[in-house]
């Protein structure tokens, strides 16, 4: 009776693991259908999303730039093709140094692309393929391919390069690119457009290739490509084609902006002409300039080195940067003020013993003895320093500035490209605002007088006082200044005109404006720039300007040839013609170069001769000119036309962007050819 009961119990006992079992069983699989059905109907598009993503890989398809032309259709940046030498950290199986000794056996590698290599490295991540050598030739392409096994993380490449066919002509206008930096990778992370950067490793960084870096990248393409589990592409699955940057067309001649240059020679400065009636530059110079090549590549330690310290800084956009006193130039304007302030009539007669008097400090004028007793018209012509000294003292410095800024003077003019100075109108809030010590802050009034001659704290741009020389010209009528005269969609061909409105019309009295550019002719007819103007067939108005670079005291008299060459009075002139239908108005600095009339106003002239009557001066002319030694054009000028282009000095390499065999397994970041 125990035996049946102790087995009932067994069976029990059982039949209960047994349900426990099975419950347990059925719960383990109703969790696996669950997880199933989760995984194959709820995450489906995730999951299958992320499989796809293992076997394919989506590559960049960098756009070709866009190209920059003159107002004529000269190319002045373009693309070409070749081969990199590329190597990327994170894939290299040997030490970095013992790679690159290795490598510089197979192609030649020197110094200073290692270390140009050294300084992008720490600017990239260890996964990015960084170049240590550019522009490969085809036989070292070769050497490299036969040696390619031994050389794990190493690669040739095929990249578009920039190229300034013409070097350093108008380097500061059309500026350069160079490769993407951490703060500007950075930058275009957080913007917008960081999708259309992907693969992209150069962007603009001067110039118009800066301020229309939009315009000129074009659009990123992508290519989705079938990878083997080693990461190898296998085959292309889609793409869409990269859309290259559109073509920028500037305002300017580059014709005419290489004469300018020409007639610089070394001499430092600087010249803006522009169309008045449209703001539209026809040269943008700064002197000397520099080569924006050197730049592509990122550029190495000794031209950088000798760019950076040169003492006559070409680096410096001295159009758009460069400050100034006005000198002269700045009376026209000083005379235009006292006419609409009703401080001086045209016939106001001003006596000038040849010095003014203020206290004790004894102002002297640029003439011995003086000129006698000046009125509106002379003291613009012959340049009559006392009159403006007493126009000073009575207009004040905040009166004059508020005649002065509606000109431009001290403003930014919204120029289309990145860097513009302020420069300097100064004003009794001025001072305050920018002296710390409060016997700085004082305005004193003999601080006064040397205003009204375009010098004390006077300091502009050339592209200030040629705006304010082209709204003269206008009546009135301000235009903004542009570089960049139309764009060209590179899909459509179709070209948006980059017009700009009128800034404002300035409330000036014709009557006034009338009595200025009759004294601005006079000074090209006779007065003091009117050599260079002889045998002219058109009429033209100007103003010339000597500036000092320092201070004279009372008792000493300024000799050019005893003080250093650097310390010497700045040339300057002003003008526009012609003079009854402005087609052109300038501004212009010759640093160091002493008086306006003798150094600045031929140069002028040639421009004027380019403009209007298109003419090219004779090759004697252009190195009179260079050496100060020619006002009036010399030899038998040349037709515009018939000037040869590309100068032969230049090295303009042929472009032919599709002419390498491109390894078709895609790699990020190469654009396709």
């Amino acid at each position: 009776m125990r035996v049946i009961r102790n087995i009932e119990g067994d069976l029990r006992r059982f039949r209960s693991r047994m349900v426990v079992i099975t419950a347990a069983i059925l719960v383990a699989f109703l969790v696996l259908v669950l997880r199933l059905f989760y995984l194959q109907v709820i995450r489906y598009d995730d999951l299958n999303e992320q499989a796809e993503n293992n076997r394919t890989a989506i590559v960049p398809i960098v756009p070709n730039r866009g190209v920059i032309m003159d107002r004529n259709g000269v190319v002045l940046a373009t693309n070409y093709s070749a081969y990199t030498l590329e190597i990327t950290p994170s894939k290299l199986v040997a030490p970095l140094e013992e790679v690159i000794d290795q490598l510089a056996s197979v192609v030649e590698i020197q110094s200073r692309d290692k270390r140009r290599f050294k300084k992008q490295l720490d600017e990239s991540k260890s996964f990015e393929s960084v170049p240590i050598r550019n522009r490969l030739s085809d036989e070292e392409v070769a050497r490299f391919a036969a040696q390619r096994y031994r050389f794990a993380g190493v690669e040739i490449k095929a990249r578009l390069f920039r190229n300034y066919p013409y070097n350093e002509l108008a380097s500061h206008v059309i500026g350069y690119i160079g490769r993407i930096n951490q703060a500007e990778k950075a930058k275009i992370e957080e913007s917008e457009d960081s999708g259309n950067y992907r693969g992209t490793d150069y962007i603009g960084k001067l110039g118009v290739e800066q301020s229309y870096e939009a315009q000129l990248h074009g659009t990123t393409g992508v290519q989705q490509m079938e990878t083997s589990a080693g990461g190898r592409a296998v085959r292309r699955l889609n793409s869409s084609q990269a859309v290259p940057g559109n073509s920028v067309v500037l305002s300017i001649d580059i014709k005419l902006q290489k004469l300018v240059e020409d007639l610089y020679g070394k001499r430092r400065g600087a010249l803006v002409a522009l169309d008045p009636k449209t703001g539209e530059i026809l040269a943008f110079v700064s002197k000397p300039t520099f080569d924006p090549n050197l730049f592509v590549d990122g550029i190495d330690f000794e031209n950088w080195q000798a760019l950076n310290e040169s003492p006559d800084k070409p680096l410096l956009n001295r159009a758009l940067r460069g400050t100034y006193p006005p000198g002269s130039t700045y009376k026209p304007f000083m005379a235009l003020a006292a006419l609409q302030t009703g401080k001086r009539s045209e016939k106001t007669l001003i006596p000038d013993p040849g010095y003014f008097m203020f206290g004790n400090h004894r102002f002297r004028d640029d003439k011995e003895g003086g000129h006698g007793m000046v009125d509106m018209y002379k003291s613009i012509v012959e340049s009559c320093d006392t009159y403006y000294y007493t126009l000073a003292r009575d207009m004040g410095v905040d009166l004059m500035y508020e005649q002065m800024k509606p000109l431009g003077f001290g403003q930014l003019t919204g120029i289309d490209i990145l860097g513009e100075s302020r420069g300097v109108l100064p004003s009794t809030e001025w001072k305050r605002n920018t002296y710390k010590k409060p016997e700085q802050q004082r305005w004193y009034s003999g601080e006064t007088i040397s205003l009204g001659i375009g010098q004390g704290y006077n300091s502009f741009t050339m592209l200030q006082i040629a705006h304010a020389t082209g709204t003269l010209a206008n009546n009135g009528l301000k235009m903004a200044p542009h570089l960049v005269r139309e764009v060209v969609d590179v899909e459509t061909k179709v070209a948006s005109l980059v017009a700009k409105e009128p800034i404002g019309q300035l409330p000036l009295s014709p009557e006034n404006l009338e009595v200025i550019k009759r004294g601005m002719v006079g000074v090209n007819i006779e007065g003091t720039s009117a050599s260079s103007f002889v045998g002219a067939q058109y009429v033209s108005a100007g103003k010339t300007g000597t500036a000092q670079v320092y201070t004279i005291k009372q008792n000493e008299k300024y000799n050019a040839s005893s003080v250093d060459e650097r310390m010497r009075d700045h040339a300057l002139f002003i003008a526009y013609a012609p003079a009854d239908d402005p087609k052109v108005a300038l501004a212009m600095v010759v640093e160091n170069a002493g008086f306006g009339a003798q150094n600045a106003a031929p140069i002028a002239r040639r421009v004027f001769d380019f403009v209007i009557m298109g003419q090219y001066p004779a090759v004697e002319d252009i190195e009179a000119v260079q050496k100060g030694q020619a006002t009036r054009p010399i030899g038998k000028p040349r037709a515009v036309a018939s000037v040869t282009w590309p100068p032969k000095a230049a090295d303009v390499p042929e472009v032919t962007p599709d002419k390498l065999t491109v390894d078709p397994k895609p790699k990020a970041g190469v654009p396709a050819l």
